[in-house]
């Protein structure tokens, strides 16, 4: 609620209403909140509904060009179902139908005429304008130029000459203007709305004159176009202004004199505001004639709306924690406030008193509130924050708790403390009655939290025990974790950790430089050793700045504060229970991985439903496939030998093994130059080794790879060269593409812009890399592991896609099925398809067929090789990733 600190904006708009009396006139001013209003606003939130429309209709689209099939049947299906109505049904649903749509427009506008809202309709006229161009356009774009099955996906045909339309270009104006004008936001006329749309669809089908393909189509339309329209001209602003809300109270008894808008953070201070705390409403101070002022809260459609996915994704992801209502009108939220401010002095508690409460037209409540004259802790000094004042607020948190009332958001802007002392809790909105034990716990971890950042845990903690008693606060550790906090007291502990990692690095850097300082100053000292005791010297410098970091990384270590408040309730409780209560339904790393496997299934059965497996099977030599098939297991062991050959750091061998299984699940749904750098990066990191030198790590195995992969395509090239010197020239292809990277290099380096660009991506992947090879240089067997697991990790490769070429009967050099491997990886980790999808298939087959493989064995061939190395570690692979995500190692 508003205290003292709130500062009141300009008034930016009197009313003077001058009443004349003989000679003499009287001039009363009423002062408004805010500056004059904009007729008009641009939400994003029409915006994005817009691109989802859009996105909508790609998608029918592409399923209607990729699963002809699946839309033929489910036509037939309908025309099944749809041959048993009766005709005396499909003609009176024709007529209701085609009457509904007509008349319930026109009933809608006369009523916004009457209300003299005469905007909302020009609006509606607008936007079914340009849906009904827009669905032209569409019936011409199918007629001339889609795709044979996107034409049939979305026409029918009636007669031998003539097809039903792509899209309805009269239903589409229809869906767009009542979008427009703001059907769907008013109950009764959303109800109707549905209902004409439903019984148009249903007259549409039964008599084959549709598509379901064109309905959704249709639909889709006239909602894009609406929305589109209006954030293009902007949606008529609902706001109430100064005016209105002055008189709202004066229609429920109260003489106001001036209204003065109480600021919201604005700016830095408002980052990492849920949107849900947002919702809150517009708050006014406003002065009476006669009695103190008065707090007004005004709710508006608009301020509503604020935070509906975020609330959607809460509901989704959290379990055992009731979220409210995703949608509530206006009444509902007007009469859940108020239900929550009488329950909380009901309990006892210091809450402001609800005073009245009313609507402000059809588009906006307010709830008046008696004032107090306070400040909020957010705006208190550190030093007021005493022991006194939290217990006082403790003691409020308890009364409540007592009747099973939740606060849910127990924050610095919910506490107000007046000048004797007094806490009052504020902002029960978004509170709960009959709460369960884990909201009333997650208040408690919340505010404890919340006077932690201010005082410190060890106060914060005494001054909870104080008042409701150790058991109760131990209760509360297993709720005691980010996601059960309020999203800015997440983005608080989130910057508090970021600045704690600053300082972290900045003792680590200053520990080095003075240390390398101290090395140089010794060096000076000593030139005139020998070449050896020069290079024990300088393993000895190492030795000791590696020691100097640790030693400065130990002492800049800082605990974040939900540990230390842990740490305060340990010593209370010693066997209180510490294990985070699991609160997420679904975590976002669950719905990659589900995404990213129905993905992964779909790519899967494209490429194998292009496959015919009788005759592959019947032509297949099992002994080659049965070798094919070992060779690709065996390289994931070499994997895992390339890698750890880069970490001096002891890291379980067999473990690396599934993380590189792991990989072949990863590589899938990203790009693979991506997916594998990332996945063994968080795999060092999670195994311990230190972030920088997990990065450090990967990029100089990269880096090496890279490298011999470059000599061994220019080495097995030249041997590819000499076997057939008579027959082979060199592809244009190839010249091509060389001349082409070589034009590219040369403008990259000559502008200056794309060079530094270039450098800085470079620089950042490679950064540690110089350092963390000397340090695998002066271990020979960790270097002979990384060099030796490289080479057999493409010579296993090579041997697997040998194996798959002589597993249908053709011969080929290790020379060329080694060129043709080397030029496909190549193609794949440039590629930004998952896995190198297309590119590394075209590239395997035309080499093949380049080095005179036939083509009915280059087909099955590739089509075994891709099978073996990247669709059938699929299922292993995200075993693996599960496996490691479940242990942590991930």
């Amino acid at each position: 609620m508003p205290g003292s600190e709130a500062r009141p904006r300009e008034a930016g708009a009197a009313a003077e209403a001058k009443v004349s009396g003989g000679a003499t006139a009287e001039a009363e001013w009423v002062e408004s909140d805010e500056p004059l209003l904009s007729a008009r606003v641009h939400r994003p939130s029409d915006l994005m509904r817009m691109v989802l429309g859009l996105l909508g209709i790609g998608v029918v689209l592409v399923v209607a060009n990729f699963a002809h099939g699946t839309t033929a049947g489910l036509e037939q299906d309908i025309d099944k179902g749809t041959q048993q109505a009766p005709p005396l049904l499909i003609s009176l649903t024709g007529l209701a139908s085609s009457i509904a749509v007509l008349l319930v427009p026109v009933a809608f506008a006369i009523e916004r005429l009457i209300k003299r809202d005469g905007l909302r309709i020009a609006d509606g006229v607008l936007a079914a304008v340009l849906a009904h161009g827009a669905s032209l356009a569409t019936d011409l774009w199918v007629a001339e130029a889609a795709p044979d099955s996107v034409r049939d996906a979305l026409t029918k045909q009636i007669t031998n000459t003539d097809i039903t339309a792509p899209v309805h270009s009269y239903l589409a104006p229809v869906i767009a203007y009542m979008t427009a004008v703001g059907m769907a936001r008013r109950p009764r006329w959303r109800v109707l709305l549905w209902a004409v749309l439903l019984l148009n669809a249903f007259a549409v089908l039964i008599p084959g004159y549709s598509t379901p393909f064109s309905i959704v189509v249709t639909v889709l339309i006239g909602w894009s176009v609406a929305y589109g329209t209006l954030y293009a001209v902007g949606a008529p602003n609902v706001r109430p202004t100064g005016q209105n809300l002055l008189a709202g109270l004066r229609h429920v008894g109260f003489r106001p004199v001036s209204a003065m808008r109480v600021e919201e953070p604005d700016g830095p201070e408002a980052e990492g505001h849920d949107p849900g705390e947002r919702e809150r409403g517009r708050r006014y101070r406003v002065t009476l004639e006669d009695g103190p002022p008065i707090d007004v809260t005004v709710v508006d459609r608009e301020l509503q709306a604020h935070g509906f996915f975020y609330r959607v994704w809460r509901r989704l992801t959290l379990r055992g924690i009731t979220q409210r209502r995703n949608l509530q009108s206006l009444r509902q939220a007007l009469e859940q406030e108020a239900l929550l401010a009488y329950a909380a002095i009901a309990a006892g508690a210091n809450a402001p008193r609800l005073i009245a409460t009313a609507e402000l037209g059809p588009d906006a409540v307010m709830l008046v509130y008696e004032h107090i004259d306070g400040r909020s802790l957010d705006a208190l000094p550190d030093e007021a924050v005493t022991d006194e004042l939290m217990r006082t607020a403790w003691q409020q948190v308890a009364t409540l708790q007592a009747r099973r009332i939740a606060h849910r958001r127990l924050v610095g802007e919910a506490l107000l403390a007046d000048r004797s002392g007094n806490v009052y809790l504020t902002d029960l909105r978004g509170g709960e009655i009959a709460a369960g034990d884990v909201v009333l716990r997650m208040d408690v971890a919340q505010l404890m939290t919340t006077f932690g950042l201010r005082v410190g845990a060890e106060r914060a903690v005494a001054a909870a025990v104080e008042v409701l008693g150790p058991d109760a606060v131990a209760d509360s550790l297993p709720l005691l974790q980010p996601i059960a906090l309020s999203r800015s007291t997440r983005t608080t502990l989130r910057r508090l950790a970021k600045e704690r990692a600053q300082r972290e690095r900045e003792a680590v850097i200053e520990a080095s430089r003075a240390n390398r300082e101290a090395h140089k100053e010794a060096h000076k000292d000593a030139r005139g050793q020998t070449h050896r005791e020069d290079r024990k010297s300088a393993r000895a410098g190492k030795a000791a700045e590696k020691r100097a970091v640790d030693e400065a990384l130990e002492e800049a270590r800082e605990e974040d504060l939900l540990a230390q408040i842990r740490g305060q309730v340990l010593l209370i409780r010693p066997q209180a229970p510490i294990e985070p209560a699991r609160l997420e339904r679904i975590k976002p790393r669950t719905l990659v991985s589900l995404i990213a496997g129905v993905l992964a299934a779909y790519f899967l059965m494209t490429q194998l439903s292009q496959v015919e497996f009788s005759k592959v099977i019947g032509e297949a030599n099992w002994a080659w496939v049965g070798g094919a098939v070992l060779f690709s297991g065996a390289t994931y062991v070499a994997a895992a030998m390339s890698l750890l050959g880069f970490v001096p750091e002891k890291v379980p061998f067999v473990r690396t093994v599934f993380a590189q299984v792991a990989g072949s699940f990863v590589k899938l749904v990203a790009p693979a130059a991506v997916g594998g750098v990332a996945l063994n990066t968080r795999f060092l990191q999670r195994a311990g080794v230190r972030p920088g030198h997990a990065v450090a790590s990967v990029g100089a195995s990269q880096l090496f790879g890279l490298g011999s992969h470059i000599v061994l395509l220019m080495i097995f090239g030249y041997l590819t060269g000499t076997e057939h010197t008579p027959t082979l020239s060199p592809s244009r292809t190839v010249i091509a593409g060389l001349l082409t990277a070589a034009v590219l290099t040369l403008i990259v380096t000559a502008i200056p812009a794309l060079r530094r660009f270039v450098v800085n991506r470079l620089r950042g992947l490679f950064a540690g890399v110089v350092p963390r090879m000397l340090d695998v240089v002066q271990r020979p067997q960790k270097l002979a592991t990384g060099i030796g697991g490289m080479l057999l990790l493409t010579l296993l490769f090579v041997m697997c896609l040998d194996a798959c070429v002589r597993a249908f009967g053709y011969e080929a050099s290790y020379a060329s099925i080694a060129v043709v491997f080397l030029a496909g990886n190549a193609l794949g980790s440039a590629a930004p398809t998952p896995g190198g999808l297309g590119a590394v298939d075209a590239a395997l087959f035309a080499g093949l067929v380049t080095f005179g493989v036939p083509k009915e064995v280059a087909t099955p061939a590739v089509l075994l090789f891709r099978l073996l190395t990247l669709w059938l570690p699929v299922l292993p692979g995200w075993l693996s990733f599960t496996q490691l995500t479940r242990k942590g190692a991930l």
